[in-house]
């Protein structure tokens, strides 16, 4: 057993300046703030400008990850981004960041794990960090779906955004201290099975087009909360702690009744639940950092307090990671 521990010691975030409310989406499709705020709880959402790139979001929520850590850039020996969005279909992503942040030492790359990217790379973060094998590592979620969504589809166009968080997650060495700080446990899954009911209709091998975003939102909500709660109850299991112990559930951000029904479903109290959907929409890879930022910017989450993300993406994949503030 290792006697390291990943330790989370800063958080970072980036919205791109422009916001699409529910209303402005009315003008573009046969939709409405009513329509699109009962069923998913979104009223606006991000948009990145046309000359921001996803390795861009990524690379201002790193750099205050960084600071928020007080940690040098020159310290940073792993990059993980998790992303759906990359500038290019190579090189990874995550390598441009390493480049613009003056990074030379390491590796970097990409995670796709659609929605459940940051709970898959901090996971595998984890692991590198327990294994000795990387002392520091910045952990990015960052999208920009509104490149990828069909504006003419009320059902899919109405509930993505773009934007970016990051973590800057370091290895430590255990203490005899009774309930450390760090990362606890965490489980990821996937089923191919299910990969036709979210997914994008191009790529290099197929279309050799970016393609557009595809979604069976009645299957994809009916197996969310049944997959995630299983997730959660195994996460908790591996950390012998139960549910109730729990101080703050962060979730991936894509539909309010999803959100919800989980936290119903796992018999957590909604007062734990942070919820930024309703000023984010879904961005994918991004939305646990970004709700994760937000609760640590207004105090919510401190030092000590034990924290839960979850997510379920296409694929399937899905995940939860477990830890100590």
């Amino acid at each position: 057993m290792s006697n390291l521990i990943s330790v989370i010691k800063g958080c970072g975030a980036y919205l791109p300046s422009k916001v699409l409310t529910n209303d402005d989406l009315s003008e573009i499709v046969e939709t409405s703030d009513e329509w699109i705020s009962e069923r998913t709880g979104i009223r606006e959402r991000r948009i990145a400008a046309a000359d921001e790139f996803t390795s861009d979001l990524g690379l201002s929520a790193a750099k205050r990850a960084l600071e928020s850590a007080g940690v040098d850039a020159s310290e940073v020996d792993l990059i993980i981004l998790a992303t759906s969005t990359p500038d290019q279909t190579f090189p990874a992503t995550a390598t441009v960041i390493q480049a613009d942040l003056g990074i030379r030492q390491g590796a970097a790359f990409d995670v796709q794990a659609v929605c459940s990217g940051f709970v898959y790379a901090l996971a595998t973060a984890d692991n590198f960090l327990k294994a000795g094998q990387h002392k520091c590592a910045l952990v990015i979620g960052a999208e920009t779906f509104s490149r990828i969504l069909d504006w003419k589809d009320r059902a899919t166009c109405v509930l993505f955004g773009d934007g970016a968080g990051a973590v800057v997650v370091k290895a430590e060495t255990l203490t005899d201290e009774p309930f450390p700080s760090g990362i606890i446990s965490s489980r990821i899954r996937s089923d191919g099975r299910f990969r036709d009911k979210l997914y994008v209709d191009g790529g290099p091998s197929t279309t050799q087009k970016a393609g557009f975003l595809r979604m069976n939102g009645r299957e994809v909500f009916r197996h969310a909360v049944s997959k995630i709660s299983s997730v959660i109850e195994e996460t908790l299991e591996d950390a012998n702690l139960t549910v109730d112990q729990i101080d703050w559930f962060v979730p991936h951000q894509a539909n309010r009744r999803i959100l919800e029904g989980t936290a119903r479903k796992i018999g957590l109290s909604m007062d734990k639940l942070v919820i930024t959907v309703d000023k984010h929409g879904n961005t994918s890879a991004a939305s646990i950092p970004l709700a994760l930022n937000a609760a640590l910017q207004d105090g919510r989450i401190t030092k000590g307090d034990l924290v839960l993300m979850e997510a379920m993406g296409g694929g399937f994949t899905w995940g939860a990671v477990l830890v100590r503030w």
